[in-house]
């Protein structure tokens, strides 16, 4: 899967990645490989991501927007 983080000043995160846990205003919840598409809304908290290499990222955010389709994930923050 590919993911971007982007802020409205940079960019924070664009790579390869296995996993990605979000901050969903509904409750938390994970993206994996073959994700159904899904646009959600962001609460403040943790984006954990393991990338490539099982590396494990951590980024807080205090809210944005994330959409994931065809193993593409955009996530839009407004802090880190």
């Amino acid at each position: 899967m590919f993911l971007e983080i982007i802020t409205p000043e940079k960019n924070i995160f664009t790579g390869e990645v296995k996993l990605v846990q979000l901050p969903g205003s509904k409750g938390a919840f994970e993206i994996l490989k073959n994700h159904a598409p899904i646009i959600s809304t962001l609460t403040k908290g943790t984006i954990k991501v393991k990338d490539a290499n099982d590396k494990e990222l951590l980024f807080e955010i205090t809210g944005g927007v994330a959409q994931n389709t065809k193993n593409k994930i955009i996530v839009l923050v407004e802090t880190t």
